[in-house]
């Protein structure tokens, strides 16, 4: 049975984590992720997991770390933020590359400069092509929910790739929520023990890990790589599956919000999804057929089943909570856009770039986007495609 609680999702990361007991984790503090591992150190403190808990001397460290415990065969974890995310860089690519299914929670925080601790997507985006499987959460909720799901699914053996579970800086991360735990010996019944095929102290099947890949063999690498990330869409369906049989709640790569009928919609991920289906329902009894897609699953890109969610729609904002700086639009207009190239019919798209470095984004502001996809449906003309919303001028 469910247990009711109310907690921060910070507190619902770390609750996660102590019912899974990893074996090692390995931490640096930065904020607004500091308060995982602060949670995590008592309940080491407090007898409540055997986790060997190391504190290292940066982040680029603590995921080394982890590199280290998983290719010995153990589960590692870790959190960052912001700059601690990009200080990981080049241990990312390596984590992804070597297979080893470390999970990365990670509270997105605004990327330097100028300096600011507040919540956009910039850190994660910028580390979307890493190789990790990335995972959203609307609220605290969610967020607990995708961190049960996510050892099984980094684990798989069809799989073994490294995943971050994404929550919101500061507003899913500390904003207290009522949530439902579950019970500890439901939880690690349905996590399961990490039995991992190949490892550095199996002495049966002694290997290398982290060879040189001559160009005979890269290519084969990394294409292997891709199939695993392909193969990642059936395993996450798969344990949402099966999450929903053992606890109740459902998910999918994305929910689709009032969409049945919806001919102006928008594309949007985290927080910001809950302000706009307030405005979705604002809307509805307007008689507007406003919806919304909230993408949970950004890693691997569900590309072909938000094409069909969106092909019968007239007018389609993408919300981008970072910029790409590519002069044409943000990465999740980017993979959007792509995905819907070569629908037979396909919505007129606007990209937004909206609230960055934690500017607010209101109903009122979601209200004005509704009302531009209204103007393009009705007057067939796009205007300007990529532009910015809630700067002042």
């Amino acid at each position: 049975m469910s247990i009711r609680e109310r907690m921060s999702g910070n507190e619902a990361i770390a609750t996660a984590m102590r019912q899974i007991n990893p074996d090692v984790f390995a931490m640096f503090p930065i904020t607004p992720s500091t308060e995982i591992p602060q949670y995590f150190a008592q309940y080491v403190a407090d007898g409540k997991v055997d986790t060997e808990f190391i504190c290292v001397e940066s982040e680029h460290s603590s995921l080394s770390a982890c590199l280290g415990a998983e290719a010995a065969g153990a589960r590692a974890v870790t959190a960052t933020s912001s700059a601690g995310l990009s200080y990981m860089n080049e241990v990312l690519y390596v984590a992804a590359s070597l297979r080893l299914p470390v999970v990365l929670a990670v509270a997105c925080r605004a990327l330097t400069g100028p300096i600011n601790i507040n919540h956009d997507y910039s850190d994660s985006m910028a580390e979307r092509d890493s190789g990790f499987i990335q995972l959203y959460g609307e609220n605290n909720q969610e967020v607990y929910d995708n961190y049960l799901m996510a050892h099984r699914i980094a684990e798989h053996p069809d799989v073994r790739l490294p995943l971050m579970i994404c929550e919101d800086g500061f507003i899913t991360s500390h904003a207290l929520e009522n949530i439902e735990l579950e019970e500890d010996d439901k939880v690690k019944a349905f996590v399961g023990e990490y039995h991992p095929e190949n490892y550095l102290l199996k002495k049966e099947n002694p290997l290398a890990v982290g060879p040189y890949g001559v160009s005979g063999y890269y290519m084969e690498a990394r294409v292997a790589q891709a199939y695993a990330m392909k193969n990642a869409k059936k395993v996450i369906l798969d344990v949402a599956k099966d999450f929903e049989k053992t606890f109740g709640r459902s998910y999918g790569f994305f929910e689709e919000y009032k969409m049945d009928d919806a001919e102006i919609a928008m594309v949007i991920m985290g927080s910001s999804a809950g302000t706009a289906k307030a405005c979705v329902d604002e809307l509805r009894k307007d008689g507007i057929k406003a919806g919304l897609i909230k993408v949970r699953v950004f890693r691997p890109f569900p590309g072909e089943e938000i094409a069909k969610a969106l092909s019968n729609c007239k007018a389609v904002a993408i919300m981008d909570k970072s910029e790409g700086f590519s002069a044409c639009g943000g990465p999740l207009f980017a993979e959007v856009s792509g995905a819907c190239i070569n629908m037979d019919k396909r919505p007129k798209m606007v990209d937004i770039v909206y609230g960055l470095g934690g500017r607010d984004f209101t109903v009122d502001a979601a209200r004005s986007v509704y009302d531009r996809l209204g103007s393009i449906v009705e007057t067939g003309e796009v205007g300007e495609v990529y532009t910015h919303m809630g700067q002042r001028e």
